[in-house]
């Protein structure tokens, strides 16, 4: 079960920067853009997470995990102070 919530998220987490990077194409604001580029790595840290206990349970893949969703995060916070000024 816990599989499937792992690829639940990673799809979920494709949807969002889809639908936020179309957007941005469409409208051309900088914070869709960060708002996708954020959800883009969040994807990827999904997909590190779903390796690390699914595919691979005897590796350890928690720093990659911790760096790439703390570059997602901080994606979105220079986008928003980007956007401010």
């Amino acid at each position: 079960m816990a599989e499937a919530v792992y690829l639940l998220c990673a799809l979920t987490s494709v949807a969002c920067a889809v639908l936020l990077l179309r957007a941005w194409r469409r409208t051309r604001m900088k914070l869709l853009f960060y708002s996708g580029l954020c959800f883009c790595i969040f994807t990827l840290n999904n997909v590190l997470l779903f390796v690390d206990l699914v595919l691979i349970p005897e590796g350890d893949l928690s720093l990659a995990r911790t760096v790439t969703s703390l570059l997602a995060s901080g994606v979105l916070l220079f986008g928003l102070i980007w956007d401010v000024s």
